[in-house]
């Protein structure tokens, strides 16, 4: 069989592989407009009410990682796809998949993580599946969620909404959750220890929704930063130019990218949020961010600069424009 005709690794990381086998298959035969646009997660009106719903998956391996577990990445995660549609959510749903031979004690000390990181974000698990397999992998667990929210106050976002001139903010560092994951998968002894920046958006994107006019919201999960900003530009048609110098990096997390010949561009993130913001309202937004701890660093990285044409372009230090691609897959899969 010819490798085009079978799903790989990279099908799921996030990338050109990843979109475009949402795009020709998945959105090909359940198209509708509800589920058109993509979205972090699906927005549509319920008895005079805005509501939003996404659903997601969780492998990452292994399952406890510095800064989090997969049970605090499964409640972070499902928030942040409906903070970043604007909506306060509300409800999560919860089925696991379990390995026969995993741990009980491991199996309660994530449920216990759910519980703490949904009650920190002010949301309620209402309903769940629980199934077990058959052992393949060594023990493995595997967590689907649904989520549940409402938008208030006629908050309307979408690429479509996005002119020339508005600001882009990245609201902190980035590659801490990738650098985090792939550590302690491979057993990395390094000097620093990173932590996952594994955490809920929904508190921070609602300050930031006060201070001014948003377009639109995106977290770099799965591709990292360079994904999210070719997805803005290739869904709006759209010239982006970001500015290398601007973009938060830790130096341990820059020296391990190093060392490993990874780009923090394409890493991906579970605490950050990336914000298309009009350009008299930028400031404002940002100050309310550095108001809270999660965006202390946050930064003004660039600026929606073109219609019609499509494309990320990235002034580097050194003075030179490079292009931004669009990854085709995850540098580091099972990382959420």
């Amino acid at each position: 069989m010819n490798m085009k005709d079978t799903i790989s690794i990279g099908h799921g990381g996030g990338g050109r592989l990843a979109r475009d086998l949402i795009k020709n298959l998945f959105l090909k035969h359940l198209n509708n407009p509800k589920l058109a646009p993509l979205g972090d997660s699906a927005v549509f009106e319920l008895n005079g009410s805005t509501i939003a719903l996404t659903t997601d998956s969780f492998v990452v391996k292994p399952i406890f990682f510095p800064g989090g577990d997969i049970g605090k990445l499964a409640v972070c995660g499902t928030v942040n796809d409906l903070s970043v549609v604007g909506a306060r959510p509300l409800y999560l749903s919860c089925g696991i998949i379990i390995e026969e031979g995993f741990s009980l004690k491991d199996l309660e000390a994530i449920t216990l993580s759910i519980k703490e990181s949904a009650d920190k974000a002010g949301v309620e698990v209402i309903t769940g599946d629980t199934k077990v397999i058959e052992k393949a992998t060594g023990g493995n667990i595997y967590i689907n969620t649904a989520g549940i929210g409402i938008i208030e106050n006629s908050i309307a976002l979408g690429i479509d909404k996005i002119n020339i001139g508005d600001k882009i903010i990245l609201s902190g560092t980035i590659g801490e959750h990738g650098i985090a994951v792939i550590s302690k998968r491979e057993g990395f002894d390094f000097e620093s220890t990173i932590e996952s920046d594994c955490a809920s958006l929904n508190e921070i994107t609602q300050k930031a929704l006060k201070a001014g006019c948003i377009k639109f919201m995106r977290d770099p999960t799965r591709g990292g930063l360079a994904a999210v900003l070719n997805e803005i530009a290739e869904d709006g048609s759209l010239d982006i130019k970001i500015d290398e110098d601007a973009i938060p990096v830790r130096d341990d997390v820059k020296g391990i990218c190093s060392m490993l010949g990874l780009d923090p561009f394409y890493i991906a993130n579970e605490g950050k949020v990336v914000i298309v913001a009009a350009k008299g309202d930028a400031e404002n937004i940002l100050r309310a961010l550095h108001n809270d701890p999660l965006g202390q660093n946050a930064s003004i990285i660039g600026e929606i600069t073109g219609k019609g044409e499509h494309g990320v372009y990235l002034k580097t230090s050194y003075g030179g424009t490079r292009i931004l691609d669009m990854p085709v897959d995850d540098p580091l899969p099972r990382i959420c």
